[in-house]
């Protein structure tokens, strides 16, 4: 009898311990979304790896960058654009870093889009259309290293932003890198 209670409570503690490691990544997703939510810098700063996110965000925006250039027959045409097809990764990763800041963080989390550095800024949206609750989210492992949040504005559902969490340990998860998906031309 006291060696089944034995093995019971070890049972029970192995699926607890695997319980809160597979819940682990979804509750840190979740302190993510409600510190973007609430503008809370310090948390977000915690919760992300700045410099593995950066350097996603380069891998992501330069192919975007070129996959535009390429598109415009105006750039690819001109004996210009090669040069700014080798300029361009290096303007935007000073762009990068400078511009990824939590703040820039909680916007992406926010509006379901990355930071475009050849983009201005628009005015912040008031009221209802600042909450995000046009903001589809699916959840998913891509790993047992990875999570993804996938946000998916309702207006735009072919522009999806998945947000990379990597495990850093057993139990802790951050943010570090972004895959773009975007409807626009091949």
């Amino acid at each position: 009898m006291n060696q089944k209670l034995i093995v019971g409570v070890a049972a029970g503690a192995v699926a607890l311990l695997a319980l809160a490691w597979a819940a682990a990544p979804v509750l840190t997703a979740q302190a993510l979304i409600r510190a973007a939510k609430a503008g809370d810098e310090r948390k977000i700063e915690r919760l992300v790896d700045f410099p593995a996110l950066r350097q996603s965000l380069k891998d992501e925006l330069n192919a975007e960058l070129v996959a535009r250039m390429r598109r415009d027959p105006r750039v690819a045409g001109s004996g210009l654009g090669g040069l700014g097809m080798m300029l361009a990764p290096m303007i935007l990763s000073g762009a990068v870093d400078t511009l990824v800041t939590p703040e820039v963080v909680a916007d992406m989390v926010r509006t379901a889009e990355a930071p475009d550095p050849t983009r201005r800024p628009a005015p912040e949206p008031a009221g209802d259309e600042a909450d995000g609750d046009d903001i589809h989210q699916s959840w998913g492992y891509r790993s047992l290293n990875e999570f993804a949040v996938t946000l998916t504005d309702r207006d735009q559902p072919d522009d999806r932003l998945a947000l990379i969490l990597e495990r850093r340990g057993l139990f802790e998860w951050k943010l570090a890198a972004v895959d773009i998906q975007t409807g626009r031309g091949a």
